[in-house]
């Protein structure tokens, strides 16, 4: 079972059957050393794990010792976590002893090919005008499915593995892989069902795997890694020094995943892609990037933040192993119900990866798939997000306006390089309030957010400007903030700063650029015209 072989991970490898042993546990042991990654895990671990210090003797390493960590100027925090690793030395030895992850894959799948479990997808198109019949990959050739919907075309007609494959569901898999630079992707109802299926799927076939989440990531992520039982690490939000502390506990040999988000969406900030995968190269972690608040607004195709940070690089080469940011990421999840306006979620990486995920993972297996109009509708979508920078651009103007707009009456928004609009309030009761006149008094939708989903006394209204959004409306919710403001007295940013600051707010902290650089939104305009006169005028809406 999988619980028997996380012990046995953490356990060293004995040379060969005790007679005087458990006969069960010495009958697994046995079962996992004929695994050619479990066997070679465990021969690592008798040889060395439990000799850690007379390995630093002999070869001294320096990870430890980065200037991060030890500098003058480190916190309490730091202090205590570079004490903790002084008197708890783990080794960080070569690439060569990092965890061989597509090994496992392979490995996990081979089992189902010898027990004949592995599950093949037959390819079934049901044809609305002629049913019960369908046409499989050949439009040829035509079956009969004996099976009778309450309304033809409303549903898949099952799971992938029973008869809720179609060619639309594998089409808009290749422009989803395709989409990130990766060899697979496999979709799923939502995100928040493709994040808890990964995540706790992944972790759980990875012996004695540990996980380090940002504080700051997205509850179906919170609920994979606990769904998998697997060690977990929360670093602080985007705080690179307490991450890489946090990696130096652990040995380089042990599976580790680092997840984490592109774009948080209830703060706007950025997650620090391209440090944060050199982060995993260092100590042999595998990365899962959270794209959800970014696909289809970010990157030249509307890849994400992980496609944007190489911006003309990936829009003259969009294809895998570029030499992009993009290539770094191990494993992205992304959703269909946000920026492509449909509904579903989706994983995309390595073919081996995907496939392990597509025949091990529940919450992919027993779910009705999307149904074929859906998974058309989404695939059209992104097709036309690939192609279509307008929206994009349109969006980040808009966002742009209001950031501007609101600043100039100093109306708190929580600084952040994104399309998120954080107008921070401070207190639940008024936050709600704020938000019902908003809605009441001038017909203007702004949902408040609260604890849990942020921290008390950092409540805000959280507003995201769309492509679709005009100036005049832009004009009325300006207006209808500042009224609020006015009638209920509510803190301005000068008011936090007298406080001290809150949430960025008030504080002396640099305003963070804007992940669209102003020659990024000049790319689809015409010069002597404003940038969104001339978007405007391509009507795309």
């Amino acid at each position: 079972s999988t619980a028997s072989l996380r012990k046995l991970s953490r356990m060293p490898a004995p040379t060969g059957l005790s007679e005087a042993g458990n006969v069960r546990g010495n009958a697994l042991v046995f079962m996992a050393q004929k695994c050619p990654v479990m066997g070679k895990a465990m021969a690592i671990q008798s040889k060395s794990y439990l000799h850690t210090s007379a390995r630093l003797a002999k070869q001294p390493t320096s990870p430890l010792k980065q200037a991060s960590v030890v500098q003058e100027s480190r916190d309490t925090t730091h202090r205590d976590a570079y004490s903790f690793a002084q008197k708890h030395p783990v080794v960080h030895s070569t690439n060569d002893q990092h965890f061989d992850y597509e090994a496992l894959y392979k490995c996990e799948l081979d089992k189902k090919h010898n027990d004949k479990s592995y599950r093949y997808f037959n390819n079934i198109n049901r044809l609305a005008q002629q049913f019960p019949k369908a046409h499989t990959a050949n439009l040829q050739e035509e079956v009969t499915v004996w099976r009778t919907l309450h309304k033809y075309g409303a549903g898949a007609g099952g799971t992938r593995n029973i008869a809720g494959n179609s060619a639309l569901h594998l089409q808009l898999e290749a422009e989803l892989a395709d989409l990130h630079h990766k060899p697979g992707a496999l979709l799923f109802t939502s995100c928040y069902v493709a994040n808890d299926a990964t995540l706790s799927t992944l972790a759980s076939k990875l012996p004695g795997c540990v996980i380090f989440s940002d504080a700051s990531n997205h509850a179906s992520m919170i609920q994979g890694i606990k769904h998998s039982g697997a060690k977990k690490m929360i670093f602080k939000h985007n705080d690179l020094q307490d991450l890489e502390t946090k990696l130096q506990s652990v040995d380089i040999k042990t599976p580790k995943i680092i997840a984490f988000e592109s774009v948080y969406s209830m703060s706007g900030s950025i997650g620090h892609i391209d440090k944060i995968c050199n982060l995993a190269k260092k100590y042999g972690a595998i990365t899962f990037l959270d794209e959800v608040h970014a696909v289809g607004m970010y990157g030249p195709r509307g890849g994400g933040v992980s496609e944007h940070l190489d911006f003309d690089l990936n829009a003259r080469f969009p294809h895998e192993n570029n030499g992009s940011i993009l290539d770094k990421v191990d494993i992205i999840s992304g959703t269909l119900g946000k920026a492509f306006g449909v509904v579903g979620g989706y994983i995309a990486g390595s073919a081996a990866m995907v496939d392990m995920i597509r025949s091990y993972a529940p919450g992919f297996i027993f779910t009705t798939s999307l149904p074929p109009i859906v998974t058309a509708g989404a695939r059209a979508s992104v097709q036309y997000l690939k192609e279509s920078t307008n929206e994009r651009v349109m969006q980040q103007l808009n966002t742009r306006m209001l950031k501007d707009r609101l600043a100039e009456l100093d109306i708190p928004v929580i600084p952040n390089p994104s399309h998120i609009v954080p107008v921070l309030v401070g207190d639940a009761e008024i936050c709600k309030m704020a938000s019902d006149q908003l809605l009441h008094d001038h017909g203007i939708y702004v949902q408040s957010i609260n604890y849990p989903t942020v921290a008390k006394g950092e409540e805000r209204l959280r507003i995201t400007p769309t492509p679709g959004h005009s100036e005049k409306m832009t004009d009325e919710l300006v207006y209808a903030l500042e009224t609020i403001w006015r009638k209920n007295g509510l803190k301005r940013v000068i008011d936090w700063k007298q406080e001290g600051g809150r949430a960025g707010v008030g504080t002396d902290d640099p305003i963070p650029k804007p992940v669209w650089t102003d020659a990024q939104l000049r790319v689809v305009v015409d010069p002597g015209v404003s940038i969104r006169s001339n978007v405007a005028a391509q009507s795309f809406l």
